[in-house]
């Protein structure tokens, strides 16, 4: 059955009266209003009065699939017939569930025992913290407890997931982080490379200086250390080659676990099944969401190796219980629409298609290195990233009150393409279903959006201010 829609204004008003927004200058929307998404297909999605615009950040980094793909939807709608709800409390499950951890755990880039399911990446990175925490007491290390984590990252907006998160606009007046999390350096060559440093140099002293924090720290005093492979909401940091391989080492030497946070990465996003895969990094922990549904529900999950689960089972008899748990912890739809979703990964041989096209991708995207306001260019598979600068050769950021980024992202808009703008930092990350026509259609869009941009911000006529650490 079709119900008509308000109007747009209506459906403004109503949306500015009641609605709190995520992530949105709360006291700017009643002036701003609303972007009001009806409907999607393919990569496309329409407003509310029939503007179409090309999805070129997959919803949340999320809609893998796109919008209108029939396999998932209709996992859904029989899921939704057969067993609306159950839950997975005191030995508790059902068949979706039990479908999908067994393979995930044959899917994983490692191998790992058993699949915790949650409903997004920052309950899932929330319960990785209770987890290290857990584990640490149970095998008698109580002091192990502290988690680095890394400037510019984004792990989430939970109490814990938010003090995980590098980002101060997470932490300013909600009183985080929390105690027992430490930060290391953000693995952005082109912002924090000292003058003349290779990146290889670079990765080296970043290892160098998180083997020291470890040490004063007290290596008794670290339980973990968490990362995306790519960091995505810090502004798609593609990180050195030999970073990974570094970093493991240090940790490898103090008994660190490593959690891999592949929210953003996970299920075919940088070309290999897992960002782990690609950038060889080896998890005791990792955690999944977005992609796991192509977006079409809500769901994350948390994979743990046995000697994580092997500790965690035995103290949980001890205690009597696990006491850790979601109402909606393997919910007999989203686990359905998950487990076709990865279905549809293998039988539509998506990883064949990401690595066929994501060279034409990264090639549109590279053509704008060189451009007059712009400082990198940077990616990996189907993730991309355009950072603006005042001035280039010098890695001068722009006067953040220009909002050059955010500006950029609205002149997208009005092309019908969406980014998204952290800070002065364009991000691309469209559908993997993307074509060759339609990455060009991408493109095409993005120009005119900075052809009109240069307009505005015509070369050296604007204030810039920083030096190679540019602000973000």
């Amino acid at each position: 059955m079709t119900v008509a829609l308000p109007s747009h204004a209506a459906l403004a008003a109503d949306d500015i009266a009641a609605h709190l927004h995520p992530f949105t200058n709360l006291a700017a929307h009643p002036g701003v209003g609303p972007l009001v998404i009806t409907k999607g297909d393919g990569i496309y999605v329409e407003d509310d009065q029939g503007k179409r615009y090309l999805e070129g950040m997959s919803g949340l980094w999320c809609s893998s699939l796109g919008f209108s793909h029939a396999r998932v939807i209709e996992a859904g709608v029989e899921a939704m017939r057969t067993l609306p709800y159950y839950h997975t409390f005191n030995h508790r499950s059902n068949p979706a569930a039990i479908m999908l951890a067994e393979k995930l755990v044959a899917m994983a880039p490692v191998p790992m025992s058993k699949v915790f399911f949650a409903n997004s990446g920052s309950e899932a990175n929330d319960t990785a913290v209770k987890l290290v925490w857990y584990y640490h007491n149970a095998i008698g290390k109580p002091d192990k407890k502290k988690i680095i984590a890394r400037t510019n990252a984004y792990h989430g907006v939970t109490v814990a997931a938010a003090s995980l998160s590098g980002l101060q606009a997470n932490h300013r007046d909600f009183d985080l982080p929390i105690d027992r999390i430490l930060r290391a350096g953000c693995p952005h060559h082109y912002r924090y490379g000292a003058p003349g440093e290779s990146e290889a140099a670079f990765a080296s002293r970043l290892a160098q200086e998180l083997e020291a924090l470890i040490q004063a720290q007290g290596p008794d005093t670290i339980g973990a250390f968490i990362a995306e492979p790519v960091m995505g909401a810090g502004g798609v940091i593609v990180p050195p080659a030999t970073y990974f391989a570094e970093i493991q080492a240090v940790l490898r030497r103090h008994d660190i676990l490593l959690i891999a946070d592949e929210v953003i990465c996970g299920f075919g996003r940088t070309g290999a099944m897992f960002g782990s895969t690609t950038y060889g990094m080896r998890p005791d922990i990792l955690t999944c969401a977005k992609a796991l549904s192509s977006g079409y529900m809500p769901i994350s999950a948390v994979m743990v190796s046995e000697k994580v689960h092997a500790a965690i089972a035995a103290n949980s008899g001890k205690i009597g219980t696990f006491g850790h748990g979601f109402t909606y912890s393997g919910h007999p739809v989203t686990t359905a629409v998950a487990l076709e979703t990865l279905r549809v990964y293998e039988d539509d041989r998506i990883l064949d298609h990401v690595n066929a096209i994501a060279p034409r991708f990264q090639q549109a995207l590279q053509a704008y290195a060189g451009r007059a306001l712009v400082g990198e260019v940077r990616g990996v598979g189907l993730l991309g990233a355009i950072e603006l600068a005042a001035e280039p050769a010098a890695r001068r950021a722009f006067d953040p009150a220009l909002k050059a980024g955010p500006r950029l992202a609205q002149l997208a808009q009005e092309q019908g393409l969406i980014v998204r703008a952290m800070g002065d930092t364009i991000a691309f990350c469209p559908p993997l279903i993307i074509t060759e026509a339609q990455i060009g259609e991408l493109f095409a869009r993005f120009e005119r959006a900075m052809v009109a941009l240069e307009r505005e911000f015509p070369a050296s006529s604007h204030g810039g201010h920083g030096g190679n650490k540019a602000a973000a």
